[in-house]
Parts: structure tokens; C-alpha cells; sequence
């Protein structure tokens, strides 16, 4: 497999016109459309610069190869879903958690296809298995620093390991959203995000109904 470029189209972007912003984005969006279409492994160049109505030549003077726009794309997804909705600041650590979970929820709804293909490509390309894990340590950290100053005020567990604690729910809540939306597990979505949520804060010694 070609080497992959996962950092090096944004700062090839600084650089461009409007038009060429323009038609890189198109680009983009091509891709994403013909990675969710056929895959990773099946996706051509060819096949990208046809759905972006470019010539096969334009492809390659804003990305290097599929590699390069598979990374752009990845970053972008992962961006997305670590951004976090708006919460009011009162709310209380249930609360916060459960607008958390709702939250990776929702942008990996948006985001199903995509991260499927992820998913795979990660098993076989070590850059993107890179990219995956440091995902994930991104949300970890982030719930392992909410979990010891929920400690520090005396609301959570305190025999809990913050890190372990945050990488159990993580998986927990990813795999299960992952075997939902992505392998089609049959679930009521009402009751499957609240046993997540109410498991989630549980787990930590939360009050479930305190939000």
C-alpha cells in the first residue's frame, strides 16, 4: 500500500485560491462519497475525480493519493466527533455525562458510514491505526480528568482508577453504538441510550435521576 499522508493536505490547503479551495473541498466530498459507496480497498482515484466532475490529473494537485485524501477525511470525522455540544454550566455530573454520551451519539450517527470504514482500514494500515487510538486517548483523557475532579468533590467512587474507569466506559459505550448503528444489532433506541447512560452513571456512583 502506498504511504499515506494523514498531515500534510492542510497545510497544502494555506496555500490555495478560492477556486482551488473550492475544488478541493469538491474533492473531498467526492471521496467521502465514494468510500461510503464502495469502500476503502475498492475506491479508485479514477472513481473520485468522475463523482468530483475533475479530470484524474486535477486529483493529484491537491492530494497524493487515496491514502492522503482517506487521512484528510479521517481527521476531519474525528474532529467532529469530539466536538462537543453546548451544555448549560449548572448541570450536574450525571447530567454532564449523559449530554456527553447523547453527544458521541449523535456525530456517530452522522457519521456511521465513515466510521465503519475506519473501523476496517484501521485493521490492516498502521498510520490510521495511529490515528484511531489517538481518537480515542482524546476522549479517555478527557473523561478521566471530569472522573478524578468529580472525585476530588467527594461524587464519585473513590477506589476508582480515573483512566481505567474512562477506558471501560469508553468501550462500553462505543462498541455498543458501534454494534447498533454499524453490524445492525436490533435495539429500541430509547431504551439502549438510556441503559447506556444510566449504566455509564452507575458505574461511577452517580445518582442516575439527579439530572
Amino acid at each position: 500500500m502506498a504511504k499515506s499522508s494523514v498531515n500534510s493536505p492542510a497545510a497544502a490547503a494555506d496555500t490555495l485560491t478560492p477556486r482551488g479551495r473550492k475544488t478541493r473541498e469538491a474533492l473531498l466530498d467526492a471521496a467521502r462519497t465514494v468510500f461510503e459507496s464502495v469502500g476503502f480497498l475498492d475506491t479508485r482515484v479514477e472513481q473520485i475525480s468522475q463523482e468530483a466532475n475533475v479530470s484524474y490529473g486535477t486529483f493529484y494537485r491537491y492530494f497524493e493519493s487515496k491514502e492522503d485524501v482517506f487521512g484528510e477525511l479521517s481527521t476531519r470525522l474525528f474532529e467532529d466527533m469530539h466536538r462537543r455540544e453546548p451544555t448549560a454550566a449548572d448541570l450536574s455530573p450525571a447530567a454532564k455525562l449523559v449530554a456527553a454520551n447523547r453527544s458521541y451519539y449523535r456525530a456517530y450517527r452522522r457519521n456511521a458510514r465513515m466510521m465503519a470504514i475506519v473501523e476496517q482500514v484501521a485493521t490492516f494500515n498502521e498510520e490510521f491505526r495511529r490515528l484511531r487510538h489517538e481518537h480515542r486517548r482524546q476522549l479517555i483523557d478527557r473523561t478521566s480528568k471530569a472522573i478524578a475532579r468529580w472525585q476530588d468533590e467527594g461524587l464519585v467512587r473513590p477506589k476508582l482508577d480515573p483512566e481505567l474507569a474512562a477506558r471501560v466506559m469508553a468501550a462500553m459505550v462505543e462498541h455498543t453504538i458501534y454494534l447498533w448503528l454499524i453490524q445492525g444489532e436490533d435495539a429500541d433506541e430509547d431504551a439502549l441510550l438510556d441503559t447506556l447512560d444510566r449504566m455509564s452513571v452507575g458505574a461511577l456512583g452517580l445518582d442516575p435521576d439527579q439530572q
